[in-house]
């Protein structure tokens, strides 16, 4: 495996979790854990890294994650309502500063006309504010997986960029 480049988004993310003393903990869904792949991968995560849950189910959403059953009943699992409370819980669960949290269909199958395959939300939620963000990607189920992991990333940096 060769190593990362210093301009890597989980290096400039890390750098700035670091720097500012946060943690971060992240709830995965349809990218299955790529996120917490992306951010172990930078020798001294642990310092800011609390943990994940990869959530692919319903049930462990509720019971781990403390996702409500009437938000999974009324919206789905693919909403912006459940990727929030995602994000929520797991901030929660790992008592981290941060709250990362995706949700999506990655497809190939699963779509329907209200929820295509590539529907992805991503969420952040942090003790001064909460942030989600839709997206629709139209790649195979492992370009979709890339592009949800680089939006949560992207959104953290975004939130580490403009809070001080």
């Amino acid at each position: 495996m060769k190593p990362l480049c210093e301009d890597a988004l989980e290096i400039v993310v890390g750098r700035l979790l670091k720097q500012r003393g946060m943690t971060l903990a992240v709830a995965e869904s349809c990218t299955g854990g790529l996120v917490s792949h992306r951010i172990t991968d930078v020798p001294g995560s642990s310092v800011y890294y609390q943990g994940s849950v990869t959530a692919y189910s319903n049930e462990i959403k509720e019971r781990v994650l403390c996702v409500q059953p009437g938000t999974l009943e009324q919206h789905g699992a693919v909403s912006a309502q459940t990727v929030r409370e995602m994000a929520r819980g797991v901030r929660d669960l790992f008592r981290a500063d941060v709250g990362l949290a995706v949700t999506g269909i990655a497809g190939p199958d699963g779509g329907t006309p209200e929820k295509p395959v590539g529907l992805v939300y991503v969420a952040l939620a942090a003790a001064d504010g909460e942030r989600v963000e839709r997206f629709v990607w139209n790649g195979d189920r492992w370009d979709n997986k890339a592009r949800s992991a680089e939006a949560v990333l992207h959104l953290l940096l975004r939130y580490l960029e403009h809070r001080l």
